[in-house]
């Protein structure tokens, strides 16, 4: 089983949220180009005790980033697909940073069962999939094996809100 230590820096410790933070959460969620004023209306707080909140949940890591939700297949990613890999014991941090930089990576997951890591990619084509695989992945020494499976039909579920 591969390690799964913590990043460089150290982590702030979790400060409580109240309704008000859980509330502003979930309304950047659904909306993360939602404005300081409209946050504030709907939680019915100051647009300073929003904004103050908002760099809070930042500051704190609880909110890592802002970015849009892509339709892969209309951005010219017509092919997805889940790759299982199991890896060198030992080898996340390596790993790790190496599937990082691939092309069409999207999510990558150290977990526990029959295999190591689960990563998911998003390329032009199954041709360009193949080549990811077999070429860039297949060639991380510390990677033993890999398994693709192919991604038929997706739904976003986040892109609910």
């Amino acid at each position: 089983m591969a390690d799964g230590g913590s990043r460089d820096r150290p982590e702030p410790q979790p400060r409580p949220l109240d309704s008000i933070d859980r509330d502003i959460l979930q309304i950047l969620h659904s909306d993360g180009r939602a404005s300081i004023r409209s946050v504030s209306e709907r939680v019915h707080v100051s647009r300073a005790n929003a904004y103050a909140r908002i760099n809070r949940l930042i500051d704190d890591g609880v909110i890592r980033g802002f970015g849009a939700r892509i339709n892969h297949e209309r951005a010219g990613q017509g092919a997805s697909a889940y790759i299982t890999l199991k890896i060198v014991q030992n080898s996340w941090r390596t790993v790790h940073e190496q599937l990082r930089t691939l092309p069409g990576a999207s999510h990558i997951a150290l977990v526990s069962g029959d295999f190591d890591v689960l990563l998911l990619v998003h390329t032009p084509d199954n041709r360009a999939l193949r080549e990811l695989v077999l070429t860039r992945i297949q060639s991380i020494p510390e990677v033993l094996s890999t398994r693709t499976l192919l991604v038929f039909e997706e739904d976003d579920l986040e892109a609910d809100g």
